[in-house]
């Protein structure tokens, strides 16, 4: 999978910001482009149109973070879509793709998984969505169909961006499908800036892009997102309909993983998380604990 380039992540920015949006006049004359012109952005940046458009190409080396905050004044990106720009411009002409390490959970993130109550669905995330950890209600909640102990074999691990583009449960689970899939495709982006030689991560986006028609729509639009609260409306197989409003918690001691968790949008929810909780105290699993 090609890595997105910071040329080309300002142009799909360009096209979208109009000249009425930056207090530009059009006269009425017809305009070839769906956005701003590139000396038109280049003039409201304070910069050369000539160095505008080698930027743009990829052809005019590191961009100063003044350039890059300029930019993102014009192009009207939020604290996140900014973050990314930096990051893009970042990364090497040719950066030499590796394969991390497996991740695993620290003890830490662990030990305050154990602690939630047990009407509390909750999972611990890697890098690329992958599934770390989860306690008996959050497997239950979302993947009741998984194995309960698959995150702790590499081979079988769950991944949240396969089975959600791929797995035709998840998707009859998620009743607000297509909200969700742009903020996981956003996110997917926003991490592939954050970490552009994961070879891992490269190897999934372009796996979900040529197995999922729906993803590869969804990833030229460009957008990213940092996905850290929100609402599932679910349709669960067991105890109907559930809603529930996901946060995420950075952990300290493994930044590229986050423990999510999962609270009752209503008390219809409430009182399904709690008849999921006691019928998957019924299942004889053992507790999360980390890969070996």
């Amino acid at each position: 999978m090609e890595l997105e380039s910071l040329g080309a992540y300002i142009k799909n920015r360009r096209d979208r910001v109009t000249p009425a949006d930056v207090g530009l006049p059009t006269y009425g004359t017809a305009r070839r482009v769906p956005g701003l012109r590139r000396e038109e952005l280049a003039q409201l940046a304070g910069v050369s149109a000539g160095y505008y458009t080698r930027l743009e190409q990829g052809q005019a080396g590191t961009a100063s973070r003044q350039v890059l905050d300029a930019l993102a004044r014009v192009l009207q990106l939020d604290p996140t879509e900014t973050a990314h720009l930096h990051n893009l411009a970042r990364q090497p002409t040719a950066p030499r793709l590796a394969r991390p390490r497996p991740e695993k959970p620290h003890p830490r993130v662990l030990a305050l998984l154990a602690s939630l109550d047990e009407t509390t669905p909750a999972l611990v995330l890697g890098r690329r969505g992958d599934i770390l950890a989860w306690n008996r209600i959050g497997h239950a909640l979302l993947a009741e169909h998984v194995d309960f102990d698959a995150p702790h074999d590499l081979a079988r691990r769950p991944s949240v961006p396969r089975m959600f583009f791929l797995d035709p449960l998840a998707r009859d689970l998620h009743q607000n499908w297509d909200e969700l899939a742009r903020i996981h495709v956003a996110y997917l982006r926003l991490t592939a800036g954050r970490y552009p030689t994961d070879a891992r991560l490269a190897e999934l986006i372009g796996e979900l892009s040529m197995r999922s028609a729906d993803f590869a729509a969804l990833w030229p639009a460009g957008d990213v997102a940092d996905c850290t609260v929100g609402t599932m409306h679910l349709r669960h197989p067991t105890v109907g309909r559930v809603s529930v409003d996901y946060q995420v918690w950075l952990q300290p001691d493994s930044p590229d993983h986050r423990l999510e968790i999962y609270t009752p949008h209503d008390p219809v929810s409430a009182d399904a998380l709690r008849l999921l909780s006691t019928q998957a105290a019924d299942q004889p699993l053992r507790e999360p604990t980390p890969p070996t």
